[in-house]
């Protein structure tokens, strides 16, 4: 036992010394190789770190200058100029990667890539859309088919979207919601061109693949309208309410105008009066009181617009209730009841706008596809009055925040 212990004594002396000498190995190799490296390469180091890259970008272009093989500077360097919004240069770096014979396959698919993002972010969709097609088949596929639904929606190639949809949910994405937009630019450009039959055909797909497409029955409410039809077109507007309800004030001016067509003003004035109980919309108020005015005369309607107004004030409501109060009026006192709902009309005017949800983006018409940030059902059919009133019944409810 105690012969065994002199032993370690005599081993323990031997390890610490290899340790030392693989240590010193190590160290020497660390210095041989840094001093091979070029002192821009820790200064463009230096300068990232500090936030600078315009004087990291100098110096790293200096050691691309003096080493043409290195692959990873290049393509960091490339990515450096895109960021910066220098995409000419970056396209240039890219691009003389991906001409290199003797790079690897890898190296030239990430090279490739990040060409294509360079020609993205300069505008250049067409070649842009060149590049990423020859990536579907890479391990880039995934990032190449999204930024190619991209370009295809931008470019209002609605046939190529709505197959490359196809292809992202095969690969376990969900853009049903997206595909029935597709569909449906499919069927209003075949409503355009009078193929009524296939627009009609489209927007049946549409709800098929996406049943809580609102658009689609909207659309179809407006081709069976169009050609007299006026029973299937409120039939095909009532299913939004199940679909969603905010919806409802799209088609409520033509849905009250298909029923006065058809001569069921009794049954607009119900139906009508009917979503005022359930919904908070304007249209669907000034579709309300013009129903009832149609149905019942002027002093019902004003009694429906006040016993409204008192639960939902609003300028909507107040314009509408002067509109009504200048029916019973005699020449004499319109003048000063006149100019008051001028001006409320006038301010009501500038209220009526709609607001995208994602960016904040507004406009005086409903799209369906934000112009801003190029998104789908993120503008409400809500007006900003209707926004503002109901922030100030949540306020009124919950007391001052």
């Amino acid at each position: 036992m105690i012969d065994l212990e002199y032993w370690w004594l005599l081993i323990f002396p031997l390890f610490f010394g290899l340790g030392w000498i693989a240590a010193r190995i190590d160290i020497g190799q660390i210095l041989s190789e840094n001093r091979r490296l070029p002192q821009s390469y820790f200064k463009g180091l230096n300068f990232l770190v500090n936030e600078q890259p315009d004087k990291a970008i100098e110096a790293f272009v200096e050691i691309a200058d003096v080493s043409q093989e290195t692959f990873e500077l290049h393509f960091a360097l490339g990515k450096l100029f895109r960021r910066t919004g220098e995409v000419e240069r970056a396209i240039r770096m890219h691009k003389s990667l991906v001409d290199r014979t003797h790079l690897s396959s890898d190296q030239k698919l990430a090279a490739l890539y990040e060409l294509g993002q360079d020609y993205y972010r300069a505008g250049l969709l067409d070649r842009t859309e060149e590049i990423f097609i020859k990536l579907i088949d890479s391990p880039y596929a995934l990032d190449a088919m999204r930024h190619l639904l991209d370009i295809f929606v931008r470019e209002r190639e609605w046939a190529k979207a709505n197959e490359m949809t196809i292809r992202l949910e095969k690969e376990g994405l969900d853009y049903r919601r997206e595909r029935a937009h597709f569909i449906c630019e499919q069927a209003q450009a075949a409503a355009a061109r009078q193929d009524i039959q296939n627009a009609l055909e489209r927007l049946a797909e549409a709800i098929f693949v996406n049943p809580a497409c609102v658009r689609a029955n909207v659309i179809k409410g407006q081709l069976e309208a169009a050609a007299g039809r006026h029973d299937a077109a409120v039939e095909a507007w009532l299913k939004i309410e199940h679909q969603n309800p905010v919806y409802l004030s799209l088609v409520a001016k033509p849905m009250l105008e298909s029923l006065l067509a058809a001569g069921l003003t009794e049954d607009a004035a119900a139906l009508f009066t009917g979503f005022l109980e359930k919904y908070h919309s304007l249209d669907l108020l000034d579709c309300a009181y013009h129903a009832v005015l149609s149905n019942s005369g002027a002093r019902p309607a004003y009694d429906m617009l006040r016993d409204y107004i008192r639960v939902h004030p609003s300028l909507h409501g107040l314009d509408k209730l002067l509109e009504v109060q200048l029916l019973d009026m005699t020449p004499l006192r319109r003048g000063d009841t006149a100019l008051i709902k001028s001006l409320v009309h006038r301010h009501t005017a500038r209220l009526s706008v709609f607001r995208c949800e994602n960016c904040g983006f507004c406009a005086h018409i409903f799209h369906w596809q934000c112009p801003a940030c190029m998104h789908w059902d993120t503008i409400l059919p809500r007006r900003i009055e209707e926004i503002t009133d109901n922030q100030m019944e949540m306020i009124d409810e919950t007391g001052p925040m």
